[in-house]
């Protein structure tokens, strides 16, 4: 300890060493590799927290972190420094109301590309404009949106201990998204199943608006014509192209009750899908006859 006039000042120590600590991916430069982790990690540095952030960095590249577990608006971490025993984390974001739950995913699902996205795991890019709409916001926008504690003597919020749960979430945020949505209260359950429950009834309801302006006549009526192409093909065209969520139906739906051996039906017709496209896709660009190299072995490994 050294003294300086009425403060005092001490030597950081060293933190003691972690053995099967949790430790970033990321050696160097940027931690986070999706553009939601990435957007996580720039809104904390907008909060100025100097340089107990760069400090957090390294510990969550050390290994310092022993555990993480993202509950329903909270996170709780165990971090250790230079005491004894681990110090404890924790890090709170005010949950998002069920009303504006619901406000959000209605917003979603009218956009069938987030919910084909969320429903196949990936992040939409604009997924913050479907909160904007609702009139909140998925990311902190303050830093008192964020409270934290931390059982360390540091006066300071966030202490370094804090900022390498920050950094660690972000790798977090990578391989699972729907644990952003976890922090501000709604788990991947719950969301997945809003999504379903109102593309199915979005579905039915343009249905039912097809056949009450359609007329169907009675099949004895037109079996002379039935195999006919009939005119309005002449001016159809096609331009396929690779969806931007593959097997966007079949993720919607999930796992189906049924099993060819160890494989559930569902992740066969996925693979069964990818070639029939991968092969109308060639016929339709005129590269091959849509089969040649298409259904070997690999595509069923």
């Amino acid at each position: 300890m050294v003294r300086w006039g009425y403060w005092e000042y001490y030597k950081p120590a060293k933190p003691k060493e972690v053995k099967n600590g949790i430790k970033a991916k990321s050696k160097r430069g940027e931690i986070g590799t999706t553009w939601w982790s990435k957007r996580w990690i720039t809104v904390l540095e907008s909060f100025s927290m100097g340089t107990r952030l760069t400090r957090g960095r390294t510990y969550a590249r050390k290994g310092q972190v022993i555990s993480i577990d993202v509950l329903g608006g909270i996170v709780k971490s165990k971090v250790q420094g230079s005491g004894s025993r681990p110090y404890s984390v924790t890090i709170r974001m005010d949950p998002i109301s069920d009303a504006d739950w619901e406000k959000v995913a209605d917003v979603m699902a009218s956009k069938a590309i987030f919910a084909a996205k969320l429903l196949a795991g990936e992040m939409p890019a604009d997924i913050e404009d479907a909160f904007a709409e609702a009139g909140i916001s998925l990311f902190p926008v303050k830093l008192k949106d964020l409270e934290t504690d931390c059982s360390c003597p540091d006066w300071a919020n966030p202490c370094k201990h804090i900022a390498a749960v920050y950094y660690l979430l972000a790798e977090r945020f990578d391989e699972d998204p729907f644990l952003l949505f976890k922090l501000r209260g709604r788990t991947k359950e719950a969301i997945i199943d809003a999504l379903r429950k109102r593309r199915v009834s979005d579905a039915s309801a343009e249905g039912a608006e097809a056949e009450e302006g359609e007329v169907i006549k009675p099949l004895d009526e037109c079996m002379d014509s039935f195999w006919e192409a009939g005119d309005a093909l002449e001016s159809f065209s096609m331009n396929p192209t690779r969806p931007e969520v593959e097997a966007a139906v079949l993720r919607r739906l999930g796992d189906a009750p049924f099993f060819v051996g160890k494989y559930n039906i569902a992740a066969l017709l996925s693979r069964a899908y990818t070639v029939a496209s991968v092969a109308a896709l060639q016929r339709a660009s005129g590269e091959g006859d849509g089969v040649d190299g298409v259904c070997d072995s690999r595509a069923w490994d």
